[in-house]
This record gives C-alpha cells, structure tokens and sequence, in this order.
C-alpha cells in the first residue's frame, strides 16, 4: 500500500448501507464467509496511513446490511451510526429501491437531502456514491435513466451539504464483467478495490494503485452459445431465487445482523487492505 498521501483526520468512520457496503462479494480465501469490501479497504487504507505517523488506530462500524432499501438505511442504520458520534460517515443506498418498478429517484433523493443535512449537522463528514452506469448490464440498462437521475441528485445534495462523491458511474473499469461477481449485481475484489480507490481520491487522498482507473487488458469476444448458456445459467442461478424473494416479501438481509456494529480500531492491514474483524 501507498503512504504518499495527507494523513488523515478522521479517528472513527461508520459505514451505512445495502449489500455493496457490506463487501458482497469481496470474500478472504483464507476465511471462509468473510466479506470485506470497499469500506472495509478504505478503512484499512485509512489507517495505515495514520499509523505511519504515529496516530491512534482508526475505529470503524459497518453497519450495512445486504437487501436494505434506501428508507430502513436512513432510519435505521443512520441514527445508530450518529450515535457513535463519527467524523467520518459514508451513505451508499438507493440501488435497491431502483431494482423495483415504479421507484422514484426524486423521491429518494428528498430522503437522502434530509439524512446529509442531519448528518452534517451532528460534525460528521459524509461520503456519497453514485450509482453504477448499466449501459452495458443487459437486463439492468432499464433502470439506466433512473440511476441517472438519482445520480444528478446526488451530486446537487453533496455540493448544498459540502459532502464528498464516490463516482462510480464514472469509474470506467466497471463496464469488464471481471470487476463483477458471478450473480452481474455485486462486486467481485478486483471491483471493491478499484472502488475503494475511488473512495480515496474522493476524500482528497492518494489511490492505492496508480493504475485504478485504467481498464483491464481486452478478452477475446466469447462465442454467442458461450455466452448464451452463462445468461441461461445467470437467470437460473441469481435472478429466478432473486424474484422468488421479491414476490414473498423476502430479502437476502432479513434477520442478518451488520458484520461491524461497534466501532473498533482497525487491526493493521495486509497488503490486500484486509483486517482482523
């Protein structure tokens, strides 16, 4: 990891939202059911570089459950984490709400105003994330000008609170499915990390790779029945349990607690930007 950076001010960062917060699928081989993600790579970076300077250890929760909507995230989650008395909170959600027909992204992004302004009133710094671009995501590109949307909001609300943007849509690495898990919804470890890059430039700090917003090498086109029989594997695998839960009134996140609920100095981190939990 890179130290070249300005130290970083933050002594405790609380972490709020659905599945990509949480790290799916950002899995430790070496420890089978763990998840670390984004957040969990920015805090690691995070605290690396204030221990090269000698500062006490960062604390971080993360409070992100997978499936929640943006409402549960902000009237849930959000008091908990303000609660810890923060300086730094991320807000990543809305992705969830898009997936569902006749979702409002003006409606969210009232939702979203209204947090940020609390947020900031309580001291705490307040890290966005725009929204994925889906030009390239087959089934997804639908919600594209929803995303849009909501993105244009979140940029407006950043720039009224003096909050900080994570611009996903524009990380342009993420249009290569191999930056995707297996189910084309979630992040795979090498899109987290570029995320978690991205997360560093947008809080005014120097990326972990220099190389964060340059593309993967080019693969060969696969042949159309290859690619056939990957969506047919797709729809069978991810999408059909996915809507299954949608029509019970189910999600992936019922009764799962969050993986970080207390906020705790970050162990020191492995070249990966992974930590002791």
């Amino acid at each position: 990891m890179s130290t070249a950076s300005p130290t970083p001010p933050w002594r405790r960062y609380v972490a709020i939202g659905d599945s990509m917060t949480e790290g799916l699928w950002d899995e430790d081989p070496d420890q089978p059911g763990a998840l670390h993600g984004w957040a969990d790579r920015l805090a690691a970076a995070i605290a690396l570089r204030q221990a090269s300077h000698e500062f006490e250890p960062l604390e971080y929760a993360n409070l992100a459950v997978r499936g929640r909507l943006l409402g549960p995230i902000l009237t849930d989650q959000l008091p908990r984490a303000l609660a810890a008395e923060p300086d730094l909170v991320s807000i990543v959600g809305g992705g969830n709400d898009l997936l569902r027909p006749g979702s409002d992204p003006d409606r969210l992004a009232v939702d979203l105003d209204r947090a940020v302004r609390t947020a900031r009133n309580c001291g705490a710094d307040v890290l966005l994330a725009t929204g994925t671009d889906t030009r390239n995501a087959g089934l997804l590109r639908r919600i594209r000008p929803k995303v849009a949307i909501y993105n244009a909001h979140i940029w407006s609300i950043a720039a009224r609170h003096g909050a900080m943007v994570l611009d996903i849509w524009g990380l342009h690495p993420l249009q290569d499915w191999r930056m995707w898990a297996e189910d084309r919804i979630h992040l795979s470890s090498l899109g987290h990390a570029r995320v978690a890059d991205a997360a560093l430039v947008a809080l005014g700090m120097t990326p972990e790779h220099a190389n964060w917003q340059v593309p993967l090498p080019r693969l060969p086109v696969r042949p159309a029945t290859e690619r056939l029989r990957s969506d047919a594997e797709w729809m069978a695998r991810d999408v059909y349990p996915w809507a299954a839960r949608r029509l019970r009134g189910r999600s992936s996140g019922d009764e799962r607690p969050p993986k970080r609920p207390q906020p705790r100095p970050v162990s020191f981190p492995d070249p990966e930007g992974r930590f002791d939990a």
